[in-house]
């Protein structure tokens, strides 16, 4: 039995997810886990998906997380969360932002958004869902919504062994700290 976790943070280019990857990665390297992160970008500039794959434990060998083995699927649009679901594993925790990005066939009108997101998601799993773009609306910076995000992922996976405030001092602009640790908090409070 492995004590392997594995983070899929899925989303779209410009949300700021490989940021949020880079937090977290480096928090728990700071708590002494072994840490494989995997990137992939599809289209990620023109507003295509983006996800990233963080794999931590004792001794991790692989970056990639297989279909049915996501403890946890982090989705910054919601559609993406869709999308993603055959990775997350039976019991698995899904934290999704209420938040509609899209995509380019949308747009060009070939399909619809889907419909009941979230009913489709709580059906399938433990589902926490919350508007982390209004949260970093609220706090003065959209773009704090990735540092949201993370929040409410910490207090999901339990991860309170690592100094979250001070990872992400180090990983965003000085001016920009002091609303990122708010935007931190914020998401924590999301999560019961």
């Amino acid at each position: 039995m492995s004590d392997v976790k594995n983070i899929l943070l899925v989303g779209v280019g410009g949300q700021g997810i490989i940021l949020a990857s880079k937090i977290l990665s480096e928090g728990l390297i700071s708590a002494g886990y072994d840490v494989k992160m995997s990137e992939v970008h599809g289209m990620a500039q023109r507003g295509g998906s983006v996800t990233t794959q963080v794999r931590f434990g004792k001794k991790v060998y692989s970056p990639i997380i297989g279909k049915g083995q996501a403890d946890i699927i982090v989705s910054f649009e919601k559609m993406e969360s869709l999308r993603w679901m055959e990775y997350l594993k039976v019991g698995g925790k899904v934290v999704v932002n209420d938040y509609e990005i899209p995509s380019a066939p949308i747009l060009a009108g070939s399909v619809k958004y889907p419909q009941n997101i979230i009913e489709t998601l709580k059906e399938k799993a433990d589902t926490t869902v919350f508007k982390a773009a209004d949260i970093a609306k609220e706090l003065g910076n959209i773009k704090t919504m990735n540092v949201v995000m993370v929040g409410a992922l910490v207090k999901a996976m339990g991860l309170d062994e690592v100094n979250w405030e001070n990872v992400v001092r180090e990983n965003v602009k000085e001016s920009l700290a002091d609303i990122n640790i708010e935007a931190l908090k914020k998401g924590m409070e999301q999560v019961k």
